[in-house]
């Protein structure tokens, strides 16, 4: 099955771009023709030449970043976006039908944006609005890139109030990186002296793409996954409370260390597992000392997770013990560990990396950021600050208030997670 993606704005197109060259310089490399074709499949069409083209639309009120999108793709000869023209609603529905008829069996949409502000908050919000509207049965995951706490624009926390609470409603899932957290991987893990956006895009690709490469599952009878957005959204968003998820992957480290480095799938998870507890994005600095509850009483340290997916791939994947992550102690009290935790694997290594494991978690990692946007943006909106802006294109002071009250809904059901 197939996954239509939807690139909004310069974040969307930017990370988009990174995904596809990650998904298609992965793909053969496996050596395994059954991994390739499924790959292939997933995330690109061809022509009748044998040419790779993405299942992707590509919008944004600027045509320079689709443009640099479409021109480097093409030059890496070895795939390409297809070009179709305006931007208007009726042009974004019909090329997004065209896409989607390209599919033999669609699997979901995937919408990439930013919501800090720009086209991707404001149009990727109303495109996903439109998609659900056309396909209001298909699976929708929205990629949301988080932006960086010391401000990239200055109404970002109203920008993201509005985006995240009017997503809420129409996605099936919500898989978050936040810039800061990246920002960190780049300079502490892969040693970048002088970080640019393409060096976060590269990070963020490279944990998307171990996500959605093809694995096989529990109940995929020895093939690779056929619906992979389904499986994923079954697996970890059970709760139409519950939507937000985060990714970590172990290892990464700079392409040049991969030769001298060896890695064993018991360090690999020991660390993965001790990183969902404490809540660290990275396998560097873990926090050693939090531990799982003894008894019902929860610690603030401690991340209390509602569905966690594991993501195992390359060398020796099927003897990787993962019984650590089945611990009923790292879970909400209201879920059995069988139903809240799922492990997919294949033993095709993922993009040059001979082990590499994923953790897609739905848990409270990303309740202090979504806190923090929520207070500040309050904080603003009390003071009236900026409102005239917004509210002279038609978004009203009880919009605002809307969308604080459904955020801080989501916030105390996670808070509440025991």
């Amino acid at each position: 099955m197939s996954i239509v993606t939807v690139q909004l704005g310069q974040c969307g197109n930017q990370v988009g771009h990174e995904l596809f060259d990650v998904l298609c310089s992965d793909a053969p490399e496996g050596g395994r023709r059954e991994y390739s074709t499924a790959s292939c499949e997933r995330f690109f069409h061809q022509t009748t030449r044998g040419e790779l083209v993405a299942r992707a639309v590509l919008i944004d009120m600027e045509p320079k970043v689709i443009n640099q999108s479409i021109s480097r793709a093409a030059t890496s000869g070895r795939w390409r976006f297809c070009v179709h023209g305006p931007r208007h609603r009726d042009v974004v529905e019909e090329l997004m039908r065209r896409e989607v008829e390209r599919c033999d069996r669609l699997a979901g949409l995937m919408a990439m944006m930013s919501v800090a502000g720009g086209t991707g908050s404001g149009v990727g919000t109303y495109v996903t609005q439109c998609l659900r509207d056309i396909y209001p049965k298909s699976f929708i995951l929205n990629h949301l890139t988080w932006p960086y706490g010391t401000g990239e624009v200055i109404v970002q926390n109203y920008n993201s109030v509005l985006t995240l609470a009017h997503l809420y409603q129409l996605s099936d899932a919500i898989l978050v990186h936040e810039n800061d957290t990246v920002h960190r991987i780049c300079s502490q893990l892969l040693n970048i002296k002088h970080i640019s956006f393409g060096d976060v895009n590269g990070v963020i690709a490279h944990q998307l793409g171990s996500v959605l490469q093809p694995a096989l599952t529990a109940d995929s009878y020895g093939g690779y996954s056929r619906n992979p957005l389904g499986e994923l959204v079954s697996a970890l968003a059970c709760h139409p409370e519950y939507k937000l998820l985060s990714v970590c992957t172990v290892p990464q480290m700079p392409s040049a260390s991969m030769a001298y480095s060896t890695f064993n799938w018991p360090s690999l998870l020991k660390h993965l597992r001790q990183m969902l507890i404490s809540n660290t994005k990275m396998d560097e600095g873990i926090d050693w000392q939090v531990r799982p509850p003894a008894g019902s009483e929860r610690t603030r340290s401690f991340n209390t997770s509602l569905a966690n997916l594991l993501i195992l791939r390359g060398k020796d994947v099927y003897s990787a013990e993962t019984g650590g992550f089945e611990d009923p102690a790292l879970y909400t009290s209201w879920l059995s560990s069988e139903e809240a935790f799922n492990v997919w694997k294949s033993p095709v290594p993922f993009n040059k990396y001979e082990k590499c494991a994923t953790l897609v978690s739905n848990s409270q990692a990303l309740l202090r950021p979504l806190d923090n946007m929520v207070g500040k943006a309050w904080n603003m909106f009390a003071s009236r600050a900026y409102i005239h802006q917004y509210v002279k294109f038609g978004i009203s002071e009880e919009d605002f208030l809307d969308s604080f009250t459904s955020l801080e809904q989501v916030i105390s059901s996670y808070n509440q997670l025991s």
